[in-house]
């Protein structure tokens, strides 16, 4: 299957963008697709075979669950690649506009129990998310 690909562009330089993706700090402040869900625990070792782990739970406790994955290439500032432990490949893009603007690319391997459109739709809610957590600390 065809990965799917969503982008957004930030009114911030790209090294804010790069730090609060991967700081652990900011990542429980933007990373939820719907304000009735938290990540109240992240754990990030940003390095080739180092692994991160984000707790995701609904915020009445009914649900929740553990995003997690393994680094496969770091260069920073501009691209994180990495594999889920179903296999899946994703890739994030950080590519800098100009001083103050960065187009943020994620390329990631559809799962097979839900739709593309509701994939691509979670995916891009959570960066939408992102978008307005950075433009707004």
């Amino acid at each position: 299957m065809e990965p799917i690909k969503i982008d957004i562009t930030i009114l911030a330089p790209v090294q804010k963008v790069w730090d609060y993706y991967n700081g652990p700090k900011h990542i429980t402040k933007w990373n939820f697709a719907h304000e009735s869900w938290q990540c109240p625990k992240s754990e990030n070792d940003l390095k080739v075979g180092g692994k991160f782990k984000n707790r995701m739970e609904a915020k009445d406790g009914s649900f929740g669950f553990d995003f997690e994955g393994v680094y496969d290439e770091v260069i920073p500032n501009e691209k994180i690649k990495y594999h889920m432990e179903d296999g899946r490949n994703v890739e994030v893009v950080f590519d800098t506009i100009d001083e103050n603007t960065t187009n943020v690319k994620i390329n990631f391997d559809p799962e097979k129990q839900n739709s593309v459109e509701m994939q691509r739709d979670g995916w891009y809610a959570i960066l939408n998310n992102f978008h307005k957590y950075v433009e707004n600390h």
